[in-house]
């Protein structure tokens, strides 16, 4: 008996339902990418002169100064004591919540968080509420009405699939009133929302218990971190499984993401021009897709999801703008709910307005023909 022949059985029904998922294609010489996380256009930066690899957990032999550099710098300009540099946001995620709550307590998870919280969640064996997506109300009744003496509220500061967010103020002002704490995953928001780029916690003047931050999106890089009180990364040092059983972050990524932070708070006007753009993307698909009841635009910002409906849809819609330049990504069940299959734009400090204007030009000839067969 083959031990592996569930999984061919297990990819054909993927298949069948369109779900199937493969390397994406190479993007082609000139095509305009509106898919790439590097919202500020710094992952090309040249990395200054750094050991390539930590040789070791940080516990063990792999501490290096790097290392210390980038999470003081971190913690300055977030406004926190102090933090610690994860090998990945999903690490971060997973390691934080998962050693922060446990069998006894409580975790109120806003339905579209991303896997990585989600995952956190299970492995802390905590009871988890999972509440509907951006419910202050849900999130209420799940604190009042709980039995556990400690209680957690994780969300994304800014979902990117859905390009919302959180009333973050607002679930302060919870999390204060039952003596819960606030965890907020600001991935998608750092370097691009809120004053100085430090996020959507500082546009609402809110500082969470734990924020998690990632160096691979607006910082160009790799890694992440989690920030906070300095007890918070003595304790993660000790007991978060995804730190303490992992290589330490390479030096070398350490270095670039500083630099790149140093470049965030020295150039504002990165973050100024995507604001700018992508108000002049949403912008042309609004007019693009006027009478097309078909077809919703969702959220607001550098990420601009449009709504098509089924996988399939998504996938053609994906196709027919990569054959006219623009090269985009489909996002299918199960990373969005069902129904709401998309392509997903996203607007760097690279693109110029012309290549907005080719964008939405692209968008409303494919959708011209997307139904057709």
């Amino acid at each position: 008996m083959d031990p592996l022949a569930y999984l061919t059985e297990h990819l054909a029904e993927l298949e069948r339902e369109g779900l199937r998922r493969s390397p994406a294609e190479p993007i082609a010489p000139g095509a305009l990418s509106f898919c790439s996380n590097d919202y500020l256009g710094l992952a090309s930066t040249a990395a200054p002169p750094a050991p390539s690899g930590s040789g070791a957990s940080r516990l063990i032999a792999g501490e290096r100064e790097e290392h210390r550099r980038l999470e003081r710098a971190l913690a300055t300009w977030l406004g926190v004591e102090d933090a610690l540099v994860f090998s990945s946001g999903y690490a971060a995620n997973v390691g934080a919540l998962s050693c922060l709550a446990g069998p006894s307590d409580l975790i109120v998870s806003d339905a579209l968080n991303h896997a990585s919280i989600i995952d956190g969640a299970r492995l802390s064996r905590a009871r988890v509420a999972v509440v509907p997506h951006g419910s202050t109300d849900a999130i209420a009744r799940a604190l009042g009405d709980r039995a556990e003496a400690r209680a957690w509220v994780a969300v994304e500061s800014y979902y990117s699939m859905d390009a919302d967010g959180p009333d973050l103020a607002a679930l302060r002002r919870l999390c204060d009133a039952h003596g819960a704490g606030l965890f907020v995953d600001e991935a998608h928001a750092l370097g691009v929302l809120g004053p100085g780029g430090r996020g959507r916690a500082a546009s609402a003047a809110v500082v969470p218990d734990v924020v998690v931050g990632t160096l691979g999106k607006a910082l160009g890089g790799q890694g992440a971190f989690v920030g906070g009180r300095a007890v918070l990364r003595d304790y993660l040092w000790n007991r978060a499984r995804s730190f303490v059983f992992s290589t330490g972050l390479a030096p070398v990524s350490c270095a670039a993401a500083l630099r790149s932070l140093q470049r965030v708070i020295e150039e504002p006007g990165l973050a100024a021009t995507v604001e700018a753009l992508s108000s002049r993307l949403r912008a042309g698909l609004d007019a693009a897709i006027a009478g097309r009841p078909d077809l919703t635009l969702q959220g607001e910002g550098h990420i601009v999801p449009l709504i098509v409906g089924a996988p399939d849809r998504a996938m053609r819609l994906a196709t027919l703008l990569r054959e006219r330049g623009v090269a985009v990504q489909a996002i299918r069940p199960p990373t969005v709910p069902q129904g709401t299959a998309r392509v997903r734009m996203t607007v760097t400090a690279l693109h110029t307005a012309a290549d907005i204007d080719a964008a939405i030009a692209a968008v409303g000839a494919a959708i011209d023909v997307l139904d057709a067969r």
